[in-house]
């Protein structure tokens, strides 16, 4: 499953791949970086995004991808 819409942070990230998205996308993002600073404005925007998933997964207590998983939303 890839999950298309309401990707806006890290954590959001996050939440997909807990709930199974094998991947997500992330167009309203990046249009606003390229509206920002062109080029440079979407890789910022892409550093970003990167920067706050390993924030996410870091308090998590998630070394990589695939320590992601639902109980970090549903906890026993």
């Amino acid at each position: 499953m890839i999950v298309d819409g309401g990707i806006r942070r890290g954590a959001d990230v996050l939440k997909a791949i807990a709930l199974g998205a094998c991947g997500v996308q992330v167009g309203r993002p990046l249009v606003w970086g390229l509206v920002v600073d062109g080029e440079d404005g979407v890789r910022d925007v892409l550093e970003l995004l990167r920067d706050e998933l390993d924030l996410a997964m870091a308090l998590a207590g998630c070394r990589s991808v695939d320590e992601i998983s639902l109980d970090l939303l549903r906890p026993e």
